[in-house]
């Protein structure tokens, strides 16, 4: 089989998400355990040190393609186990090969943007995490001051130029390889062949892209916008849900993930010579 590329329209990255919603509905718990297996795997492998944060950032390239098996096993209406994890490594050694030179490069992208971008807000960082603690250890004669002193923290300049600038540092990293392992896996390309065909992919179906990006930031600020009132009102409990809602909706991105490749990318059987 060959992977053709195929055009679709703008509206369908709303649909996407909308489709990711979907997938996520139909299996929140292993989705999300997919996923929160995924970060608590990487967190245990940071505490090995350089080595296992390494290991980490060369798994997560398989991240994408992990979900979008687990997408396509959902709408087939069959079960979710975390043997997704080796189906990648269970096709032809030279696509293995592949997938374990796709982290490699990954690997060395990712560390030099980290490199390059350390130390831009650790002291905002550090501020944050001391303004969140203090609030939620605070007693109730406290709470006033410990909202205001979070507010300030949130509101440094210093912690949104940190955060935008590893945003599209992210972004930009990201590109390369949204579709790369799918096509190593499903169309046996080359780590280069599938680095390249990926960003060809997204810009082919740019306007898709775009609204799919523009209605995921739309829900974002939306949730940020409600976060922000329940800080006012409820901050203890604002706090407490900013984890489960972010891990909600990376899980829904990422359930997504399979339709934007099966919409961009057309299988086709190769003409026999």
């Amino acid at each position: 089989m060959k992977l053709h590329l195929h055009h679709v329209e703008a509206r369908q990255g709303a649909v996407w998400v909308q489709q990711g919603w979907q997938v996520f509905r139909r299996a929140p718990l292993p989705l999300t355990a997919l996923l929160a297996t995924f970060f608590i795997g990487a967190a245990l492998l940071g505490l090995l040190g350089v080595v296992g944060a390494a290991l980490a950032l060369a798994v997560a390239p398989l991240l994408n393609l992990i979900f979008m098996l687990a997408s396509h096993q959902v709408v087939q209406g069959r079960p979710i186990s975390f043997a997704l994890w080796a189906q990648p490594f269970k096709l032809a050694p030279e696509r293995s090969r592949n997938q374990l030179r796709l982290g490699l490069i990954f690997l060395v992208c990712a560390g030099s943007v980290l490199g390059l971008l350390s130390g831009v807000d650790d002291a905002a960082q550090q501020r944050l995490g001391e303004a969140m603690t203090q609030l939620q250890q605070a007693t109730p004669g406290q709470e006033a001051a410990a909202r205001e002193a979070l507010s300030v923290a949130l509101s440094d300049p210093e912690l949104l130029q940190g955060n935008l600038l590893r945003l599209g540092a992210a972004l930009l990293l990201s590109l390369p390889f949204w579709h790369a392992p799918a096509l190593v896996h499903w169309g046996g390309h080359g780590p280069l062949k599938a680095l390249f065909g990926s960003c060809v992919g997204l810009w082919h179906n740019r306007a898709a892209y775009a609204v799919h990006g523009l209605v995921w930031l739309g829900l974002m600020l939306a949730a940020g916008s409600v976060l922000g009132l329940l800080l006012a009102l409820l901050p203890a409990l604002a706090v407490m849900l900013v984890t489960p809602l972010s891990l909600l909706a990376a899980t829904v991105f990422y359930a997504g993930l399979y339709f934007s490749f099966m919409d961009s990318f057309r299988f086709n059987a190769e003409a026999s010579s």
